[in-house]
């Protein structure tokens, strides 16, 4: 029997979320040889890990500022903060010299040996991410300043550029909150982050669904109850076993995906839907309306589920919806949100508990240039390339991540639809991140006489450019085991 969980061993990132307006990914390699040294230098570097406590209270800084601003009708300022987490490949792992199986097949393979299940195209990767990469640093702040003052102390204490260096820069990524507006949205337009898991006896700023428990500690740490084994359906639970080290940690996958915005919303003009007109404000135009059909939420947020015909940002934080599981007439069974949450079209194969994480992440590059708008094409300059640097949590990546793109929406056949009701078609792939032969959904249009039609697009508007599987240890993880000399024996959980 485990002890009670202790917030305070949890990394940050995880649990709750790192504060933050700006991020960067600065992804490293051990260097050889200096392995004994590395450990010295990660025991220095441990004290600026942000713990779950310290992302809680910073976030509820945040909100009594807000408050006391509203209060007194005085604008509220920048909160400056930094927030650093670490973690670890399998390839990690092994230059440490860290021989234990975690228990993770996926995680011990890697994402480049994995790209395939995935559905990814190598030849898109970025060629950095097809290197060997030991571990990756995140960085948060809400200035830019703060950020690079936090990576510079960083690397001072890896030594990083001297001669005793013991790591060395593979690649980094940047990305930050959109303007204005669009503070919260990926570059599609789409508010981002909504629908997250609570998880058992943790306050973590979440609600959970309507007609969901929260989920159990293992669905997203290592070695708590709920981390039972890898669930295949139809087959019985195939057990793991964890080394004692690993609880309290989670596994992390790392995703750089591209986004044609041009590409997506000509798309959406050239397809428009015939928008039921309801002769009152707030219509949205058949581009808006296909839109929302792909992805199962209107811009603000607010599921078509709830209002199908139009967007009510007041809805933007509502999940009191489970789907319909006998028709796609409110939502298509292949939307973005059901392909990747299928909630109630679940619940007779026993829900989605196990397949639940935690997203984290942020938007990268700059926003659309009118030249782009005018071409309805993206520009081939690098420097204009945008996207999402999409990061989940989960106790097991073979029942979280990568089931979730490889059986859910990358399959044309999920959801799963009542054997009593045979005229619902096939669903098709996920239109945003699917991957997939033919590329069509089914039941794009509202309309109930085309609520069935197919939809076909030839065209990926998301683009891995590469991404690889990490482990989040636990900070007494990072003391005894990574930061440590090993230490004769060990126990498993």
């Amino acid at each position: 029997m485990s002890t009670p969980l202790d917030i305070n061993n949890v990394q940050g990132d995880i649990l709750e979320g790192l504060g933050k307006k700006h991020e960067l990914y600065y992804f490293f390699r051990i260097k050889a040889g200096q392995v004994s040294l590395f450990r010295e230098h990660l025991g220095a570097f441990i004290p600026l890990v942000t713990t779950t406590v310290e992302a809680k209270k910073f976030h509820q800084t945040i909100k009594d500022g807000k408050k006391a601003a509203a209060e007194q009708g005085i604008p509220f300022p920048i909160i400056e903060n930094s927030g650093v987490n670490i973690s670890f490949s399998q390839k990690g792992l092994a230059a440490l010299e860290i021989t234990d199986s975690i228990g993770d097949d996926v995680f011990e393979k890697g994402m480049v040996a994995d790209a395939d299940g995935l559905g990814d195209d190598l030849s898109d990767w970025d060629a950095d991410f097809k290197k060997e990469i030991h571990g990756v640093v995140i960085i948060t702040a809400n200035s830019l300043l703060v950020l690079e003052g936090q990576l510079e102390r960083i690397k001072r204490i890896f030594h990083v550029g001297q001669r005793n260096a013991t790591i060395e820069k593979v690649t980094q990524l940047s990305g930050q909150t959109r303007p204005g507006p669009e503070k919260g949205h990926e570059h599609f337009g789409f508010n981002d982050g909504l629908s997250q898991p609570a998880v058992q006896g943790v306050d973590a700023g979440v609600i959970s669904e309507p007609g969901e428990n929260p989920v159990r500690q293992g669905v997203i740490l290592v070695g708590r109850e709920g981390d039972d084994g890898v669930v295949i359906p139809g087959q019985p639970i195939q057990p793991v076993t964890r080394p004692s080290w690993a609880l309290d940690g989670s596994f992390l996958a790392f995703r750089y995906l591209k986004q044609l915005v041009p590409e997506f919303d000509a798309f959406l003009e050239a397809n428009a839907l015939k928008v039921p007109r309801i002769r009152a404000p707030g219509d949205p135009t058949g581009a808006e309306l296909l839109g929302a059909r792909l992805v199962g939420r209107w811009k603000s947020g607010a599921p078509i589920d709830l209002t199908p015909l139009r967007d009510d940002p007041a809805l933007a934080k509502r999940e009191d919806f489970r789907f319909d599981t006998r028709n796609q007439e409110r939502c298509p069974f292949a939307a973005h949100i059901r392909k990747t949450n299928p909630r109630s079209d679940l619940d007779a194969f026993g829900g989605t508990e196990i397949r639940r994480i935690i997203r984290r992440g942020i938007a990268f590059g700059p926003e659309v240039t009118p030249e782009e708008k005018r071409a309805k094409r993206s520009s081939n300059d690098q420097r204009l390339e945008r996207g999402l640097l999409f990061t989940c949590y989960q106790s097991n990546l073979g029942n979280g991540f990568h089931f979730m793109q490889e059986s859910w929406a990358n399959t044309r056949t999920f959801p799963p639809t009542p054997a009593a009701v045979p005229a619902v078609p096939v669903p098709g792939i996920d239109p945003i991140i699917g991957v997939g032969n033919p590329r069509q959904m089914v039941g794009a249009s509202p309309d109930d006489a085309a609520a069935n039609q197919e939809l076909n697009f030839s065209a990926k508007w998301v683009i891995p450019r590469g991404g690889e599987y990490f482990f989040s240890p636990s900070i007494s993880a990072l003391e005894h085991t990574f930061a440590a000399l090993r230490r004769p024996g060990h126990s498993e959980l």
